[in-house]
């Protein structure tokens, strides 16, 4: 999928749910897919990024709880519409919000650019590799029959979403439960990872533009890594 046109069928072939709409009708994703990354490990401007980002945060939030945040509380909001219990499966701003006190985990570039702008911008950003993909990116609420890959105890077991969970999937299975709470095992970032799918959820507070916004940064941040890398980006909204 290394050329133009391809990323952008499949971003097409993308989409979220009338129920899902019908639940937030204020939700909103920007979708990023990249292809052409040499993968590396955490290199300077990494590294000065989110650097630069764990102190900005540490210095608006003081000694303030991340759920105290607007952006933080409404995804609380949402998850407590579809059932989840907020506290006890934190979505992945907010968790990455509390660690952010003793120093987020450097993990290697790619991971660590798109931390970075997450905690920057105060929006829920997940990395999927794109080349694990049956089809396109899908938001909805299951049925309470969509796998879920991931490891309990050591062991890889297949797990079943609550209906009516939101969930994000492809046509083999659930890669994301809760919206973005945890992703499954096939399509994790992992240190060999070319083409990237960047998922950037939004709720009000944060607007479009803002949202847009982070978009185009992380977007500016990936293509520096590898001199063919190709991008495709597609915000998708309530009709």
């Amino acid at each position: 999928m290394t050329d133009l046109a391809s990323l952008e069928s499949f971003l097409a072939s993308c989409s979220v749910d009338a129920d899902v709409f019908e639940l937030r009708p204020d939700y909103r994703v920007a979708l990023i897919a990249v292809d052409g990354i040499e993968p590396g490990p955490g290199d300077d401007a990494s590294e000065a990024l989110l650097a630069s980002a764990e102190r900005d945060v540490r210095a608006t939030m003081g000694d303030a709880s991340p759920d105290s945040l607007p952006r933080v509380a409404a995804w609380r909001d949402a998850y407590r519409a579809f059932g989840a219990k907020p506290q006890r499966t934190r979505n992945s701003l907010e968790a990455l919000l509390r660690r952010v006190p003793g120093g987020l985990p450097r993990i290697n570039r790619l991971t660590d650019i798109y931390n970075a702008i997450s905690i920057a911008h105060q929006i829920p950003i997940g990395g999927e590799d794109l080349a694990a993909y049956v089809g396109g990116a899908r938001l909805k609420r299951s049925n309470g029959s969509d796998p879920f890959d991931t490891v309990a105890d050591g062991n890889v077991v297949i797990e079943y979403p609550e209906s009516g969970e939101v969930i994000w999937c492809d046509d083999t299975g659930v890669t994301c439960r809760r919206w973005n709470w945890r992703q499954c095992r096939r399509t994790q970032l992992n240190d060999e990872t070319r083409a990237a799918l960047f998922i950037l959820d939004g709720l009000d507070p944060l607007s479009t533009e803002e949202l847009q916004a982070a978009a185009d940064e992380l977007a500016g941040h990936v293509s520096r890594l590898g001199p063919n890398v190709t991008i495709a980006q597609r915000m998708i909204e309530r009709p």
